[in-house]
């Protein structure tokens, strides 16, 4: 180990990875002779601030498998939730802590005592666990939010990480607004949470209000006017309401910041947060100008987007960068010719890079369990012998109504069959009588609470009949705030996919679901936005930070 000021290592610090050597100090290529591109912190809240866009809460296996995905790609701290919220939350936080091993499992707490062992006894079990803790400093949120001075602000975060101290050396601490706060007193803050044993500093744009000039400048300022800076790990968590959030992160890294608190497809509060995929793939791209790495398996980016879309509700839009359906579509004469002259013409990464599939055909309804198993492999799942079986019998069902059947499908049916534990609500029946003379009529049978329950109902189209009949089932008569709907793959047989919003009392919900029916689909994605209200409301607090 290099004494003095030119870098350390530590695990519970950096996750094993080298620390940019401070200002002044001899570089990492100085000392070794060789070009050594610094690693970046990819610490991951899709299954915390992600949660928190609306209607998209998971239930406990839901945020277990993403968090498995997680940790399969790479990610080197997964934010698990906020233990304190809810029972729930406090349940996944503790089971994905126990169950993760390759990834720190760190859980959020407001600074007080109750929030920090709360979290705690949630993460323990996990491989070094991180408590990551948070208190606002800007003007507006102490004097409006807080109604505290600085000073009780400055006291309360250094009471908050002695107390997180009594647990762990891995301590994070978020200074809530940074953006907004004024920089002397960020300073000062920083400067007393890192003597009282914070590890990590995390500077957040909490409302998305920086520019990438100005974030890059403040975070160069705060590393270098913080004299103890050296002996902790520099964060940045942008939210995305200026849309520059991945900018906005990349200028602090480039200011010297080593931690990106990002979320899968961008996801989280209002216009949402850092995207992860485009971060790592902006280092993989450009190494010319952001030299650094990560470890990010990208080639799993793609299904593991795919699969925080189907568990959340929440579409990717078509032309979101790296895993939109657009992002490598080429449909300009001009564009076409180049591509097929020479990829890179208009091309500056692969489909395959990011896990994308080619969607050639592959299985139908003659293909066997054996191939049918392998390609399943390939995709990126990792299904036991009950769930395999229980994914092959989908698919043979489905096989019967299709005659080619495509990845896109695979993944839809082992999203819908697999995936999807039973909730409070489960559709049984269904059947709809529409046409240009008749009424639109649905029937539709639902088990509630183990007890199954049919009704009928009239309604202005199919769609809106059978909403009729469940909501009456049900007992509760949401909102349907959004209803859209797109083909899977090509074809007049391809699968629709339906994502709904619903909202009722202030809570909201997302459901998603697929099936060649798109009146089934749409039945199946209203219920499934129900199963997620009942857990929504289950939730005591949405912290931002």
């Amino acid at each position: 180990m290099l004494a003095g000021n030119h870098f350390f290592k530590r695990k519970h610090l950096f996750g094993g990875f080298l620390k940019k050597p401070p200002r002044g100090s001899v570089s990492l290529s100085d000392l070794f002779g060789e070009n050594i591109m610094e690693r970046i912190i990819i610490f991951d809240t899709t299954l915390r601030d992600g949660e928190q866009s609306p209607g998209a809460s998971m239930n406990v296996e839901e945020k277990l498998r993403i968090a498995l995905a997680l940790e399969k790609m790479g990610v080197d701290v997964i934010e698990a939730g906020f233990p304190i919220a809810s029972p729930g939350d406090f349940e996944a936080v503790k089971l994905i802590a126990e169950r993760i091993k390759e990834s720190q499992i760190t859980g959020l707490a407001r600074a007080t005592h109750g929030d920090i062992d709360r979290a705690w006894e949630a993460i323990k079990g996990g491989s070094d666990p991180r408590i990551h803790t948070f208190l606002a400093t800007s003007a507006i949120h102490m004097e409006h939010k807080l109604r505290k001075t600085p000073d009780e602000v400055l006291a309360q975060a250094v009471d908050a990480v002695k107390h997180a101290a009594k647990y762990t050396s891995n301590i994070e601490f978020s200074a809530e607004d940074a953006v907004r706060s004024d920089l002397d007193f960020l300073c000062k803050v920083v400067e007393a949470v890192i003597d009282a044993g914070a590890t990590t500093v995390n500077i957040p744009d909490t409302v998305g209000y920086a520019i990438p000039s100005q974030f890059g400048e403040m975070v160069g300022q705060l590393i270098g006017r913080v004299p103890n800076i050296d002996k902790a790990v520099v964060s940045v968590h942008c939210h995305n309401d200026l849309g520059l959030a991945v900018a906005n992160s990349l200028a602090a890294v480039q200011a010297g910041a080593r931690q990106v608190e990002c979320t899968v497809n961008g996801i989280g509060e209002r216009a949402g947060n850092t995207s992860m995929e485009e971060v790592v793939m902006g280092f993989k791209v450009r190494p010319d100008l952001l030299d650094y790495e990560t470890n990010i398996v990208a080639e799993h980016i793609y299904n593991t987007s795919r699969l925080v879309s189907q568990v959340t509700g929440l579409a990717v839009q078509a032309n979101k960068a790296i895993v939109g359906a657009n992002a490598f579509a080429h449909e300009s004469g001009i564009h076409q010719d180049g591509i097929l002259k020479e990829k890179t013409t208009y091309e500056i990464m692969t489909p395959e890079s990011v896990g994308v599939p080619t969607n050639e055909l592959v299985l139908g309804k003659h293909s066997g369990r054996h191939a049918f198993t392998e390609r399943v492999k390939e995709l990126g799942y990792a299904l036991d012998k009950k769930q395999t079986e229980t994914a092959f019998s989908a698919f043979k069902k489905l096989a019967d109504k299709k005659k080619v059947i495509y990845d896109e499908d695979i993944e839809a049916l082992i999203a819908e069959h697999v995936m999807r534990i039973p909730d409070r609500y489960r559709l049984v029946y269904l059947n709809v009588t529409a046409g240009t003379v008749t009424v639109p009529t649905a029937t539709v049978q639902m088990e509630i609470d183990g007890i199954v329950q049919q009704e009928a109902a009239f309604g202005d189209g199919p769609v809106d009949a059978t909403f009729s009949v469940i909501k009456k089932l049900i007992g509760r008569s949401p909102n349907l705030e959004k209803f859209s709907m797109s083909a899977i793959t090509g074809g007049t047989d391809a699968q629709a996919e339906v994502s709904v919003r619903i909202e009722d009392g202030g809570l909201r919900a997302n459901g998603q679901a697929a099936d060649t029916d798109i009146i089934v689909a749409s039945a199946k994605a209203f219920v499934r936005a129900f199963n997620k209200l009942e857990h929504r409301g289950k939730k005591v607090f949405t912290p931002s930070v």
